[in-house]
């Protein structure tokens, strides 16, 4: 297999150290079930060791890939992003970018002439969710809306035509993802739902949130009904997905996040924050529900909704379903292969 069939792959791949897996690493799992050579980097997790071996990669393994893609974040991980791009330049190799965060127009607007250099010299610039193509969209006119790839199979679809107050919150234990809103929800509800139960899980990302949450446990005196969870293989995921029903998204900042789509394919009812993308993968009271922005009170409602049977949980679950259905590898990897070979093919000829 030469140079030809090989692609270089820039994000976050941490699962192996303890970190939660990345969709690059599923890319690069699916590449490589088609017979593509792939060259990941890094799993490193410090700002300074990241950088060098990205930038190492790059360089030692030139001979290895003929196009690269790369992940694009905002903040401090941008130095990598735009690093990366240069040296690839510099190279003479094609590099496909695709961007995450809900804080990346937010970033654009600031730093606006280094991500339209980046996405400019791009052979290709995609985009998981319709609220980054609407947002990036004069940043580079021909963006491309590719859905974060999953395996459908592996989530088992459990039609939720009534629903207990079994709760799960999936997401990193970090301040832009408030997961003590989870927490003070269960406090709004205990009293009327004695048996609430809340499954947490989540990495900590070290900026002392998880010790916050934990404390807020304590100090409400929800031991009882909230268990905290520090992380768990992706393996596991779905068996937990499969055990509850309400789904949880407390986040302050989103795009189109992967755990989502995880609790829509299991047919769990969704109760989300309207924030960033989430309006544009989810409607309300179709196939989930949608509150403003850090409100308890309204996702306690959402909550109590559910449970009384004043809303049609079978719809919102069949719904769901159906709204993940369009993120399956079955369907996003042709496009993944077809992105490449051209963004190869054209730069060679």
């Amino acid at each position: 297999m030469g140079a030809q069939d090989g692609v270089l792959l820039i994000g976050n791949f941490l699962s192996a150290t303890g970190g939660k897996r990345s969709v690059c690493e599923d890319l690069a799992h699916e590449l490589q079930g088609q017979g593509w050579r792939t060259t990941c980097a890094s799993d490193r997790t410090k700002p300074l060791p990241k950088l060098k071996h990205i930038l190492k990669t790059v360089w030692s393994q030139r001979h290895s890939y003929s196009v690269a893609q790369v992940d694009v974040f905002s903040g401090k991980a941008f130095v990598w992003v735009l690093a990366t791009c240069i040296l690839l330049r510099l190279l003479s190799r094609p590099y496909v970018l695709t961007l995450h965060g809900g804080n990346l127009p937010k970033f654009a607007r600031r730093w606006r002439r280094p991500l339209q250099w980046v996405m400019k010299h791009a052979a290709v610039v995609t985009a998981p969710s319709n609220y980054l193509v609407r947002e990036l969209l004069p940043l580079r006119p021909d963006l491309q809306l590719v859905p974060n790839g999953m395996r459908l199979e592996g989530y088992p679809f459990r039609l939720r035509s009534s629903v207990s107050p079994r709760l799960i919150w999936v997401r990193s234990f970090h301040e832009m993802y408030n997961p003590i809103m989870a927490v003070d929800t269960v406090a709004a509800l205990v009293d009327r739902y004695r048996d609430i139960q809340l499954t947490m899980i989540g990495a900590d990302r070290g900026d002392g949130c998880l010790q916050r949450t934990l404390g807020r446990i304590e100090h409400l005196g929800l031991g009882r009904c909230v268990t905290v969870v520090p992380g768990v293989e992706k393996s596991q995921l779905p068996s937990m997905l499969d055990q509850a029903d309400i789904f949880l998204n407390t986040t302050n900042i989103d795009n189109a996040p992967v755990t989502v789509y995880e609790a829509l394919a299991c047919g769990l009812c969704v109760v989300s924050t309207d924030v960033g993308g989430i309006p544009d993968m989810l409607t309300h009271r179709k196939n989930a529900l949608l509150v403003p922005r850090g409100n308890v009170d309204a996702m306690a409602r959402a909550i109590d909704d559910l449970l009384s049977g004043s809303i049609d949980t079978a719809g919102i679950s069949c719904d769901a379903h159906s709204t993940a259905t369009g993120s399956d590898w079955g369907s996003v990897l042709p496009r993944w292969i077809d992105i490449l070979r051209s963004s190869r093919d054209r730069y060679a000829s």
